[in-house]
């Protein structure tokens, strides 16, 4: 019974696969005749189907970059890039689409050893990371294995040195990976999708209006209260605004 039920699932995956297939080839035709609203529809019904690819997201923000809609083209370039954060082509395309956001925002400069590590650690992921300190735990092992077993005095000092040297490392890559994970964790960006944000003091609609903000807009979500969010944005200024005003790139 098992094997049949193997078989029709591999058969139904299968032909979500064809059907997926289809509608990307019929978005692209449809993109290609400069029928950007047809491809768009085509494009988020593969979405629909719970494919999350970066070409599909790459293509989507394409067609909403043709009809000049800032805040999508830039919502779904910035998820293409977390899908792929190598794509050279995605990084392109979104300094294009955000070029035609209002808001001129400075970013805070990192200060330099806090800057250093950042770079450091985003080098991997964390699964890099504790892969990386798995790995250092094997070699720890193995130097301190040829240590113990060696009768030449060099040999002996040389091994100490290095299995050392590789339980350090190992404790390096550790405090990376949770480095790393705590930073993921923090790490809460959104799209203002609204034409016009005003971003309140307090999470209340009669508070202060602290300062506003407009589509295709990139924000930090801080907290979470009822309808209401806390942004940060790139120059440290925080508020809150109404969850309905953005859309999190983190929901998949």
């Amino acid at each position: 019974m098992k094997n049949i039920l193997y078989i029709v699932s591999f058969l139904l995956s299968l032909g979500l696969f064809a059907q997926n297939q289809a509608l990307f080839d019929k978005a692209n035709a449809f993109y290609n005749d400069g029928k950007y609203a047809e491809a768009i529809d085509e494009y988020q019904a593969i979405l629909d189907n719970g494919v999350h690819a970066s070409a599909v997201y790459f293509n989507l923000a394409n067609a909403h970059y043709k009809l000049n809609n800032i805040a999508p083209s830039i919502y779904y370039y910035e998820k293409a890039l977390l899908l792929d954060p190598n794509d050279q082509d995605v990084k392109s395309n979104l300094a294009y689409a955000n070029n035609m956001t209002i808001d001129a925002i400075s970013v805070v400069p990192q200060a330099g050893l806090s800057k250093w590590i950042r770079n450091i650690t985003n080098k991997l992921s964390f699964d890099g990371w504790a892969i990386t300190a798995v790995c250092m735990v094997f070699v720890f092992v193995i130097l301190f294995l040829v240590y113990h077993f060696s009768y030449t005095t060099g040999i002996k000092r040389l091994m100490f040195v290095c299995s050392l040297t590789a339980l350090v490392l190992m404790f390096l890559c550790l405090s990376l990976a949770f480095h790393k994970y705590n930073l993921d964790k923090k790490d809460n960006p959104a799209i203002i999708f609204v034409q016009e944000s005003k971003v309140k003091s307090t999470p209340n609609a009669t508070s202060e209006e602290v300062f506003r903000l407009h589509e295709g807009t990139k924000v930090q979500v801080e907290e979470a209260y009822n309808d209401w969010l806390k942004i940060k944005i790139a120059d440290g200024k925080t508020g809150w605004v109404l969850n309905q005003d953005l859309k999190l790139l983190k929901d998949f």
